[in-house]
């Protein structure tokens, strides 16, 4: 039988943006009685188009926090931290993009793309009166 974790990872991916696994780890989980927020981890995966290069890992960026579809009336934030690496022959940092927000948002997008069609408009955009 699976362990515990294993059954709660099994849980999440059927719940969360499938894609965040493919590139992501998941660091920490808090449940509150009102949102849930997940704490994720690029995955040590150096970029493709660097590849060939010396990368010296540099860490990760700032924390950047995303929302998605709530979860059983509790809201849902992603706290996604993004590696970045510095190639040794130029000094350049460089990390992987990944296109899991919708553009001028802090939402999924699928989550923006179903405001969008409940509401008529992303939801940072100003309405027309």
């Amino acid at each position: 039988m699976d362990s515990i974790n294993d059954q709660y990872r099994q849980l999440l991916k059927a719940l969360l943006p499938l894609e965040l696994f493919t590139y992501f780890e998941i660091t920490q989980v808090l449940v509150s009685p009102d949102r849930l927020d997940v704490y994720l981890d690029e995955l040590n995966l150096p970029p493709l188009k660097y590849q060939g290069q010396k990368l010296v890992s540099k860490g990760f960026y700032p924390a950047a926090e995303v929302q998605d579809f709530p979860i059983r009336e509790r809201a849902v934030f992603l706290h996604v931290r993004r590696r970045k690496w510095q190639i040794e022959s130029t000094g350049h940092i460089v990390s992987n993009t990944w296109d899991t927000v919708a553009e001028g948002t802090r939402y999924t997008k699928s989550f923006a793309s179903f405001l969008k069609d409940v509401f008529g408009y992303s939801p940072n955009q100003q309405q027309k009166p």
